[in-house]
């Protein structure tokens, strides 16, 4: 059984839809929880904890302020000590085609979802090389992964996620900082009037949350990227197919697209280590031996 006792977790966003849910099951489990949110809901949570014997803080503040989030983690740390749980989950929606997109919208969508989780990462960090060991958590989005219509924004800001995500699991590793992505489905204000009703009942958010608290675990893998809706659970991975290499001539984009077929073929397709991998893979094609390979 997972026990987070004596364990500090922030969750952002957790005035209401997922944020309270993954708040509350993180608090079953012992975490000491802050509670943010923009706005009272944050204080209305963070009683409904404490009323339930956790213990508990609320912060209203914005993750696009960096001073927000700093004085947040300062009284953090003055109040408990540590902070051993990062969950990135503050979000906001505004969905129009490109098209027809006003770039400040794009920008506000970027700054909250990519910006307010490099604000909170950024703050943690320190404190979770120090004591050795850290569980940050990011909210991606299919819309990243795989585009959804209407949502240019939002998709390039939940992809955006994926890389610092990719990133900060190589950096933090040998610091016990285990860093990954949750992509879920739920029914959250953003959803309503884009899923139907008889759908947004099976998608409650509280059937998300065992994603999260896996995933703040001391037993939590680093770099995944875990989908979660209506009590099922997937994962996903950015991958590179086995590819095809033009020898001598003529390297052109006739013949790349006389070959596309074999391009995409995604038999024995693969996860990289990390992304300089791509580099290697093709010099291997053109015929370079790495020394550390021992054929050179």
């Amino acid at each position: 059984m997972i026990d987070l006792t004596d364990r500090v977790a922030i969750v952002t966003g957790a005035g209401g839809g997922l944020g309270r849910a993954h708040a509350t099951l993180l608090a079953q489990r012992g975490a000491r929880v802050v509670v943010n949110d923009l706005g009272p809901n944050a204080e209305t949570v963070m009683q409904e904890l404490v009323d339930a014997g956790a213990k508990a803080r609320a912060f209203q503040g914005s993750v696009t302020d960096p001073a927000d989030v700093q004085r947040m983690v300062d009284e953090t740390l003055d109040a408990w000590g540590r902070i051993d749980i990062l969950v990135n989950n503050a979000g906001i929606l505004r969905d129009k085609t490109f098209a027809k997109m006003d770039l400040d919208d794009f920008r506000l969508v970027v700054e909250v979802h990519l910006m307010g989780a490099v604000h909170c990462t950024k703050a943690v960090w320190p404190t979770m090389r120090e004591q050795n060991y850290g569980r940050v958590i990011m909210t991606t989005s299919s819309s990243g992964l795989y585009g959804n219509f209407g949502q240019s924004n939002y998709g390039a800001a939940k992809m955006a996620l994926v890389g610092f995500m990719q990133t900060l699991a190589l950096e933090g590793r040998k610091y016990n900082i285990r860093v990954n992505c949750l992509a879920p489905t739920a029914a959250t204000q953003m959803m309503e009037g884009i899923v139907p009703a008889e759908q947004l009942q099976l998608l409650r958010p509280e059937l998300v949350s065992p994603a999260v608290l896996a995933l703040a675990s001391e037993g939590a893998p680093t770099r995944a990227i875990v989908c979660a809706g209506a009590g099922g659970f997937e994962l996903a991975h950015v991958t590179l197919t086995k590819g095809i290499y033009l020898e001598e001539g003529p390297h052109t984009a006739e013949t790349l697209l006389t070959k596309w077929d074999r391009l995409a073929n995604r038999q024995d397709e693969y996860v990289p280590e990390f992304g300089l991998f791509q580099s290697r893979c093709e010099l291997q094609k053109a015929g370079y031996v790495f020394p550390e390979d021992g054929q050179g």
